[in-house]
């Protein structure tokens, strides 16, 4: 069990299993470029023992309360053209195998790559080994008001207005807001950005609720783990209260993806809390979305009505299907047998079969929405 922020039954089986009276041990490695940390240990709480060594790594999720183990089995994400998802930093794994075997393996090795994005499907991960870079500092602004006429017009441009850029929407008239995050620089930041204005107060990315939750913006630098999520550890992320899904488009049909579902917003927009549009950089891990494609990844915080939602998804899953859309493997969505679109699945069945061969760690999801068995 990590900090149960998965919204489907990718988790669930007759037993669970939680980590969380370990210490979390965290440990400076490789002349500080690396850092080695209990699988259980949050992304908050890492930041915080990083900063005492003012180090860093490349990116952070929307949220910090996520555990490291659990984001990484799941591909999970935050947004950068040029950033890869959280499960690309990680250069160590320590797993406890099907038959109890401790395993130690670092990138490079045989069937690394098909190990750290694992679904939870090869063991149990104990302990992470991250890449690590000098800290730095982050600043961001939001920018209000941006109509969708301007956003499938320079959808590329506003992407790579920062470090991390993400573009919040409630599918309504406008297309809503851009969030830019941007590393050291020197530059004044324009008042407005393709028809959108500079936000003089701080924002809530569901509109209406109380910005306190929200890490800093109005341009102020800070330390980049509080500033690379959207959400302030020690606050309730998001609404606290929600069921979310997510599908990861390849980037070169973004515009095209945006504009099938607004062509039928009206099935799901009265569902929706927010939604954000971010990118997510190629990588080479098996089970990955991003394995050998940038994407454009489309996200949705619904409100908290199951039914409403998986016939929301599916209409989503529909209008999307001439993109060849990926989800999230912790969110919310109505394909089966996932894992076939996965060029690499018969590679990871295999390794699967070497450390798991009594299906210890498998429960009904896996072997229906990866496997396609229909058994579990």
């Amino acid at each position: 069990m990590g900090s149960g922020h998965s919204f489907n039954a990718i988790a669930d089986g007759e037993v669970a299993l939680s980590l969380t009276d370990l210490p979390i041990n965290p440990v400076v490695e490789n002349d500080g470029r690396q850092v080695s940390v209990a699988g259980h240990c949050t992304y908050g709480e890492l930041a915080l023992f990083l900063h005492r060594h003012r180090l860093a790594i490349h990116n952070l999720a929307s949220l910090p309360h996520i555990s490291i183990a659990g984001a990484i089995a799941t591909a999970t994400h935050g947004s950068g053209n040029r950033n890869g998802n959280l499960a690309t930093a990680v250069s160590g794994l320590e797993i406890v195998s099907g038959d109890g075997r401790l395993m130690k393996v670092t990138r490079g090795d045989a069937d690394f790559a098909g190990m750290v994005v694992h679904l939870g499907a090869l063991g149990v991960v104990t302990r992470v080994t991250l890449d690590v870079q000098p800290e730095f500092q982050v600043a961001q602004c939001v920018y209000d008001g941006l109509a969708w006429d301007k956003l499938l017009a320079n959808l590329d441009e506003i992407m790579a207005l920062g470090y991390s850029v993400s573009v919040f929407t409630q599918w309504g008239q406008q297309a809503g807001s851009i969030w830019v995050k941007r590393t050291a620089s020197t530059d004044e930041w324009p008042a407005e950005v393709h028809g959108a204005t500079r936000a003089m107060l701080n924002r809530h990315p569901i509109s209406g609720l109380d910005a306190q939750n929200s890490t800093e913006q109005l341009g102020q630098y800070g330390r980049w783990s509080d500033r690379l999520p959207h959400f302030k550890m020690g606050f309730t992320p998001s609404n606290g209260e929600e069921i979310q899904s997510e599908f990861h488009i390849p980037r070169e049909y973004g515009v095209a993806a945006i504009d099938a579902l607004l062509s039928i917003r009206e099935k799901f927009a009265h569902l929706v809390q927010a939604a954000e549009f971010r990118t997510v950089a190629a990588d080479e891990l098996w089970l990955s979305p991003q394995y050998r494609r940038d994407t454009l990844s489309i996200h949705f915080t619904w409100t908290r009505d199951q039914d409403a939602v998986n016939a929301a998804a599916r209409h989503i899953e529909q209008a999307l299907s001439p993109f060849a859309p990926l989800p999230h493997w912790g969110k919310v969505f109505t394909g089966h047998h996932i894992g076939g679109k996965y060029e690499k699945l018969v590679e990871f069945g295999r390794l699967r079969d070497r450390m798991d061969p009594e299906r210890t760690f498998s429960n009904p999801w896996l072997e229906n929405v990866v496997f396609g068995s229909g058994e579990g």
